[in-house]
């Protein structure tokens, strides 16, 4: 049990960082353009997850209201990876319902990535988090290394170019074989 519910953890599997196809997201009333010119890259939308400082991640309580909060976290492999207290409202959300959401914490191009995020108690991928998370931050992670770590799959990313808006705006689907195991 984990904070009231079961969580599975991540196969072992290595993540890879697919490059998914870029669209246009459905938006009616916004006037995007038709077809895929201006299109954003997924470099663009990668560079922005990876250089984030802060997160915001929302998540669902029991009764369906959603939960927002900041944390850190590392773009690593293809999916975002964080910890949290294991009796925190995002750990015992996360335990009743894997779906959540994370954005970047710049609003002015803003990534927005939905998606299901699972327990890993893989070692090797457990070292990793820890030595770039902790290189990340300049924060030792001694003290919270039982504490779960979480990787969020991405089904779906949006990015959202302010001084860009409405020609660049873009959606990138991943397919459930692209997503980490």
């Amino acid at each position: 049990m984990y904070g009231g519910g079961e969580l599975m953890p991540a196969r072992t599997r290595k993540i890879r960082d697919k490059q998914p196809k870029a669209s246009r997201p459905h938006m009616p009333g916004y006037g995007l353009p038709v077809g895929a010119k201006g299109l954003l890259t997924w470099s663009w939308a990668k560079r922005r997850l990876e250089k984030s400082h802060n997160y915001w991640i929302t998540t669902v309580k029991p009764d369906g209201s959603p939960h927002t909060m900041v944390v850190w976290g590392l773009w690593l492999d293809g999916a975002f990876c964080f910890s949290t207290g294991r009796t925190s409202r995002k750990a015992r959300n996360l335990s009743q319902n894997r779906r959540c959401i994370v954005c970047t914490e710049d609003a002015d191009e803003a990534v927005i990535v939905e998606g299901e995020a699972c327990l890993t108690d893989d070692l090797q991928f457990l070292r990793q988090f820890f030595k770039k998370y902790e290189t990340k931050y300049n924060f030792d992670m001694s003290a919270f290394r039982n504490e779960p770590i979480f990787i969020l799959r991405p089904r779906v990313v949006f990015g959202l170019p302010e001084k860009r808006f409405p020609r660049a705006v873009t959606r990138w689907r991943f397919l459930a074989a692209d997503r980490p195991n």
